[in-house]
Protein backbone atom coordinates (compact mmCIF):
# COMPACT_ATOMS: atom_id res chain seq x y z
CA UNK A 1 0.00 0.00 0.00
CA UNK A 2 1.11 3.48 -0.88
CA UNK A 3 0.23 6.93 0.25
CA UNK A 4 -3.37 6.51 2.40
CA UNK A 5 -4.31 3.67 1.15
CA UNK A 6 -3.36 4.31 -2.63
CA UNK A 7 -1.08 2.39 -4.80
CA UNK A 8 1.46 2.50 -7.03
CA UNK A 9 -0.16 1.37 -10.05
CA UNK A 10 -3.18 4.00 -8.83
CA UNK A 11 -0.55 6.58 -9.21
CA UNK A 12 0.25 6.10 -12.57
CA UNK A 13 -3.38 5.52 -13.76
CA UNK A 14 -3.75 8.75 -12.78
CA UNK A 15 -0.77 10.43 -13.85
CA UNK A 16 -1.35 8.92 -17.01
CA UNK A 17 -4.76 10.42 -17.49
CA UNK A 18 -2.80 13.57 -16.41
CA UNK A 19 -0.68 13.81 -19.55
CA UNK A 20 -3.28 12.84 -21.57
CA UNK A 21 -5.46 15.67 -20.58
CA UNK A 22 -2.60 18.50 -20.33
CA UNK A 23 0.02 17.27 -22.67
CA UNK A 24 3.51 16.73 -21.98
CA UNK A 25 4.19 20.58 -23.11
CA UNK A 26 1.61 22.35 -21.39
CA UNK A 27 2.87 20.31 -18.16
CA UNK A 28 6.06 21.29 -18.78
CA UNK A 29 5.12 24.94 -18.60
CA UNK A 30 3.06 24.80 -15.89
CA UNK A 31 6.14 22.81 -13.91
CA UNK A 32 8.28 25.75 -14.95
CA UNK A 33 5.81 28.06 -13.63
CA UNK A 34 5.26 26.72 -10.77
CA UNK A 35 9.12 26.11 -9.90
CA UNK A 36 9.92 29.90 -11.26
CA UNK A 37 7.32 30.66 -8.39
CA UNK A 38 8.64 28.97 -5.59
CA UNK A 39 12.22 30.01 -6.47
CA UNK A 40 11.06 34.06 -6.33
CA UNK A 41 9.05 32.96 -2.18
CA UNK A 42 12.81 32.07 -1.18
CA UNK A 43 14.31 35.00 -2.47
CA UNK A 44 11.35 37.03 -1.09
CA UNK A 45 12.05 35.20 2.29
CA UNK A 46 15.49 35.49 2.12
CA UNK A 47 15.49 39.27 1.56
CA UNK A 48 12.89 39.59 4.07
CA UNK A 49 15.19 38.12 6.60
CA UNK A 50 17.96 40.04 6.00
CA UNK A 51 16.48 43.29 6.47
CA UNK A 52 14.59 41.91 9.48
CA UNK A 53 17.90 40.92 10.81
CA UNK A 54 19.56 44.76 9.83
CA UNK A 55 16.75 46.54 11.54
CA UNK A 56 17.05 44.06 14.51
CA UNK A 57 21.11 45.32 14.69
CA UNK A 58 19.96 48.62 14.35
CA UNK A 59 17.32 48.67 17.37
CA UNK A 60 20.27 46.78 19.51
CA UNK A 61 22.85 49.39 18.73
CA UNK A 62 20.35 52.32 18.85
CA UNK A 63 18.47 51.18 22.06
CA UNK A 64 21.65 51.97 24.11
CA UNK A 65 22.05 55.61 23.26
CA UNK A 66 17.93 56.63 24.11
CA UNK A 67 17.59 58.76 27.18
CA UNK A 68 14.43 58.54 29.65
CA UNK A 69 11.77 61.14 28.88
CA UNK A 70 9.88 63.02 31.13
CA UNK A 71 6.13 63.15 31.16
CA UNK A 72 4.52 66.34 31.25
CA UNK A 73 0.94 67.16 32.08
CA UNK A 74 -0.15 70.30 30.16
CA UNK A 75 3.26 71.49 29.79
CA UNK A 76 4.55 71.21 33.22
CA UNK A 77 7.32 68.49 33.98
CA UNK A 78 6.32 66.53 36.90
Amino acid sequence: MGLGGIGVWQLLIVLAIVVMLFGTSRLKTIGGDLGSAIKGFRSAIKESDAERDVDDAAADSGSTDVAPTQSTEQGRPT
